[in-house]
């Protein structure tokens, strides 16, 4: 019988998604184009079209409103505004991140609190000795150690509900945008450990946000010294092998490593004359630096993910010498706030060669400063980055000509991302029939733009985040360094279309917190209307004002081919009833020179799975079933899953 359902659903994608949405390839993102494209000398969309384009791929989708605003505007002076965010009002979107006081703490003092009431457990487990004898943690030490957890977990919800709110709410909509590409390009995963939440907190706010639209080189250093960083791909505990010179051995002022660490220990008392576990901590520490090693994780990925590419002409001698040069790249303790720190006991202080440049010897951390100066300044930088650029707002094929003129454009201008980005959205691939409505939306663009659609409040709550985890892309929740995929190929499968059709259903029947039918202008005053006024008035809200006789027969008629049969309806609540299962969840990529070593590459203290919802979140109370939608409500439903919808 699920075999039998199966079949009727992949059929009836055939005649919903399947003559609509554009082919894709799972190896588009490394392949070039064998030819150039041949370039355009006008925009081939029309003027409303540009409008309703701007704001499906600069923006989250249109608020109610916004069309009329862009149009009166113009595109260009919208786009340009849109390329100074700082010049925007958002007056209403500070005033709602209120909301947030646990973001606005500081983050080291939070994640000082948490490794002190971590160590005093492990203490009062020590001393409480045998629990059946009476020992144990006290009601009030438990209570406490429940605070810091909780805290912890405030950081992490919050961090994920904001980011919806900015995205539904924020009149810096291409800002947002660029945020969300960078914290994917430079992806990082929120479950690497407990203090992962924190660093992450900082990372976005100091990191990515201020440099969304700078210079490239600003950005990829930031990245670079920050601990979400450091801490996710190891190299906070990276240091020169056993063999290496260390930076230490080169200044006569310094003791070699073992030394500076035994004679501090010595200011305390000799290593024998302390307690057992000051004595253990202290050999541990000993050990650690005089045998650690190379971590070759952040030096690869800074390589082959976020700058020069899988194919940017690398080696894996440079890979190794890339490690070498930022070994010394660490973080504090999480007792001290954790924080960016360069130890030089820790530094690789031989000669190297990266990428056809010698580093000399004895230096410190001007090694890794040099390297970042030499991958972000590099030719296959340059491409890489504007194809990956084009591929998001222009096409999953990204047009050769435009690449090359972007990447043209990087190199002249020192990597300015905005004076590429502006290349990229004012050109005529940007505004050309081909790219119109060719791209899938991710789950979060999805559940963005349908809150926008609706023009919805914000939502403060851990709830509309867990939407967009069920629908298989939960904020912070990739595990591999790779990020998200940005193709549509790696979003459309069977569960993951019905569990969408479920969501703007879910949405028209009052289930996403601050979303209201009867609130949206324009369709309060629809409810008793002929259906074809019902139809013709969410198109033009909704769809940008055009649909396909397909979309426009579902519309009327009220039922989605989906689930118009009974086996197929009772196998699509089946899956949509399910949390984000595999099939739901994007199609990892990898890549084909690398992933020999996948399993040294992967991140791993504290590692745990691909972050999953648990439950359904488009359930009512109590799990209540979809409610049956009808009038209005059905045909706004039906629109927000429809192709038209689903894709910008």
């Amino acid at each position: 019988m699920k075999r039998r359902n199966s079949l009727l659903i992949v059929g009836a994608l055939g005649f919903l998604f399947g003559a609509t949405l554009p082919c894709t390839s799972t190896a588009q993102s490394t392949a070039r184009p064998a030819a150039p494209a041949a370039r355009l000398d006008h925009r081939e969309l029309a003027a409303d079209q540009q409008v309703i384009h701007v704001l499906n791929r600069l923006a989250f989708g249109a608020r109610p409103g916004d069309v009329q605003k862009v149009r009166a505007m113009g595109v260009d002076k919208w786009i340009d505004q849109q390329l100074h965010p700082e010049q925007i009002d958002d007056q209403s979107l500070e005033q709602f991140l209120n909301h947030y006081n646990i973001l606005r703490e500081d983050q080291g003092q939070l994640l000082q609190e948490y490794a002190m009431a971590q160590r005093d457990r492990r203490q009062i487990s020590r001393d409480a000795g045998d629990t059946a004898q009476g020992g144990g943690v006290s009601r009030e030490d438990q209570m406490a150690l429940q605070q810091v957890q909780l805290k912890r977990r405030q950081v992490a919800g919050a961090l994920q509900s904001s980011r919806v709110a900015r995205a539904v709410i924020s009149n810096r909509q291409l800002d947002e945008v660029m945020t969300d590409f960078w914290l994917n390009h430079f992806n990082i995963f929120i479950q690497k450990g407990p203090p992962q939440a924190y660093y992450l907190a900082k990372y976005e706010r100091d990191v990515i946000r201020p440099h969304s639209l700078g210079k490239f080189r600003d950005l990829l250093e930031a990245v670079a010294k920050s601990p979400a960083m450091l801490f996710y791909l190891d190299n906070a505990r990276s240091m020169a092998d056993s063999t290496r010179p260390r930076l230490a051995n080169f200044d006569r002022r310094q003791r070699p490593a073992g030394r500076v660490f035994a004679r501090r220990g010595a200011q305390r008392g000799q290593i024998g004359q302390m307690n057992p576990q000051q004595s253990q901590q202290i050999r541990q520490r000993l050990n650690q630096l005089q045998n650690g090693g190379l971590n070759e994780n952040y030096g690869r990925e800074l390589l082959e993910l976020h700058t020069l590419g899988v194919d940017g002409g690398y080696t894996q001698q440079d890979v190794i010498n890339v490690a070498r040069a930022l070994t010394g790249w660490t973080i504090n303790q999480p007792a001290q706030g954790g924080g960016f720190i360069f130890r030089p006991m820790m530094h690789d202080a031989g000669e190297k060669t990266v990428l056809g440049h010698k580093l000399t010897a004895g230096r410190g951390i001007e090694d890794g400063e040099d390297v970042l100066d030499i991958v972000s300044r590099h030719p296959s930088t340059a491409h890489y980055i504007s194809e990956k650029l084009v591929r998001h707002f222009v096409s999953d094929n990204p047009p050769q000509a435009l690449v090359d003129q972007a990447a043209a454009v990087f190199t002249r201008t020192d990597g300015d991302i905005r004076e590429v980005l502006r290349t990229i959205i004012t050109s005529n691939e940007f505004f050309s029939q081909q790219a119109f409505r060719s791209k899938v939306k991710s789950p979060f663009e999805v559940v963005a733009s349908a809150m926008r659609a609706m023009g919805a409040q914000a939502d403060s709550t851990p709830r509309t985040a867990q939407v967009i985890a069920f629908l298989g892309q939960p904020i912070y929740g990739h595990q591999a360094p790779n990020g998200y995929p940005d193709t549509g190929d790696a979003w459309m499968n069977a569960g993951a279309i019905l569990n969408r059709i479920n969501f703007g259903m879910a949405v028209a029947a009052n289930r996403i917190p601050g979303a209201r039918i009867n609130a949206v202008p324009g369709l309060d005053t629809l409810g008793s209307a002929p259906r074809a006024k019902q139809v013709d008035a969410v198109v033009a809200l909704m769809l940008g004002g055009s649909a396909s006789p397909d979309t426009r027969a579902v519309l009327m008629s009220g039922e989605n081919p989906l689930l118009a049969n009974g086996a197929a309806s009772a196998a699509a609540m089946e899956m949509a009833a399910q949390p984000a299962s595999e099939e739901m969840m994007p199609q990892q990529q990898t890549q084909p020179n690398a992933r020999n070593a996948a399993q040294n590459r992967r991140p791993q203290q504290g590692q745990q799975g691909q972050q999953r919802p648990q439950g359904n979140p488009l359930a009512g109370r109590n799990g209540a079933p979809m409610p049956q939608l009808n009038g209005i409500a059905q045909v706004v439903g039906l629109a927000l899953g429809s192709p038209e919808f689903q894709r910008h």
